[in-house]
């Protein structure tokens, strides 16, 4: 998020009335790209890292704001000062916090963000239909976005800026646009996290993510959860929000968190991410599918019937620095909920540069590669791919067929 520029949100959380079970941290997502740009792209981080606000244009911001909102100070707006002044205790944020209301109907809020300085924009009646918990809860999340970016010397914050200025240029590539996708979900898990460590619970946290959503002034938190859940066992799809993650998505996400579910971590990658896929690959799932890709050829050079001179040449052509020792993918890194159709497809078309190189061990090593694919939850599509691409005919496919048939009855 540049310095400049306004963060809107929508706020939420989960269930608990217990402590945090850990403290406030960067998501794994935030801090692998971090890595990614340090090391990949150390010129861009030393020039995005170098920016500052210049005074020009933080006092520009101050100005748009007083124009455009009523400042709430201390005198006129005490409770929500003092709620405040909790709220950076709890997250542990020294800054100086300044509040407003935005002239909008529609209930929610916003953070702008300077070095030093948080203005928090609120809109539509959250002063009048939050309680002093669900608004504690309110400002954490928005506050919690100060937190990140400023979290590990302004890294988090750096990496956005790499973003939002990719975003801008029109010739972006679709990784960058994903990867900036991904951040902002994530960023919005953290902020979530943010507003239950404020509220001290995470009731409170999911109810104003509904009460924002729907804009009611009484709601259910814990019967919301039931039907996030329902959606869950129903369709447990991944996100396909933009800037935000589904409310139901948000209300578990912190619901998990704040019981010290086990499985957060990789949950989340699920919901957010979803299988590697060709056609939603971020930055970080390139170097993730060659790291597959080279995984897998080990894989298969790991099978009689492919271990070959030749085959080992094809490896090199793939990645000039092949050596004797390669590890290979193992069955989890091939599940159907790890890779979708189109990476599947991806590794047939490998499979099959390797299978059809030895026209001695033909016959065996299409067999094998028919039962890896089977394994991997592909074997109709290797077998159109068979006769498609290698021009099985179907004599040759039918004994395939049958073979494949025999082992599984057996």
């Amino acid at each position: 998020m540049d310095a400049a520029q306004p963060k809107d949100d929508d706020i939420g959380a989960a269930a608990g009335a217990h402590a945090a079970p850990h403290a406030l941290a960067p998501l794994p997502y935030h801090q692998a790209l971090v890595a990614h740009f340090k090391r990949a792209e150390p010129e861009v981080w030393a020039w995005a890292s170098s920016l500052s606000v210049q005074t020009q244009h933080a006092q520009e911001l101050r100005t748009e704001l007083l124009r455009k909102t009523y400042r709430l100070t201390a005198g006129s707006h005490p409770r929500v000062h003092a709620l405040c002044g909790d709220v950076l205790a709890r997250l542990g944020i020294e800054a100086n916090v300044t509040l407003y209301q935005a002239g909008d109907g529609a209930m929610g809020a916003s953070l702008w963000f300077l070095p030093g300085e948080a203005h928090v924009v609120l809109a539509g009646a959250v002063l009048e239909r939050l309680d002093e918990i669900e608004l504690s809860a309110l400002l954490g999340h928005e506050l919690a976005h100060y937190k990140l970016w400023t979290l590990d010397g302004g890294d988090y914050h750096t990496a956005q800026r790499i973003l939002d200025h990719c975003m801008a240029d029109p010739q972006a590539a679709s990784s960058h646009a994903e990867s900036a996708r991904r951040y902002s979900l994530h960023t919005e898990i953290f902020a979530d996290r943010g507003a239950a460590v404020a509220a001290q619970a995470a009731l409170p946290a999911v109810a104003i993510l509904v009460k924002v959503h729907t804009g009611l002034g009484n709601v259910d938190p814990t019967a919301y959860l039931g039907q996030a859940e329902e959606v869950e066992r129903d369709d447990p799809r991944h996100s396909r929000g933009e800037t935000h993650p589904e409310a139901y998505l948000r209300a578990q996400a912190v619901d998990r968190w704040w019981r010290g579910a086990a499985d957060t971590d990789s949950w989340l990658r699920q919901r957010l991410q979803g299988p590697l896929s060709f056609d939603r690959l971020d930055l970080l799932d390139q170097i993730e599918l060659r790291a597959l890709t080279r995984r897998f050829i080990a894989r298969l050079l790991a099978m009689p019937a492919l271990d070959s001179d030749a085959a080992r040449q094809q490896a090199r052509s793939y990645f000039p620095d092949w050596g004797d020792q390669e590890p290979a993918a193992d069955d989890e890194a091939l599940a159907p909920d790890r890779i979708d159709d189109s990476v599947r497809g991806y590794l047939h078309s490998v499979m099959l540069d390797f299978a059809l190189i030895d026209a001695d061990q033909r016959e065996t090593a299409l067999l094998e590669t028919a039962r890896l694919a089977a394994s991997m939850g592909g074997r109709a599509e290797f077998l159109a791919a068979l006769k498609r691409d290698a021009g099985l005919g179907k004599r040759e496919l039918d004994k395939l067929v049958r073979r494949l048939d025999q082992e599984r009855a057996a």
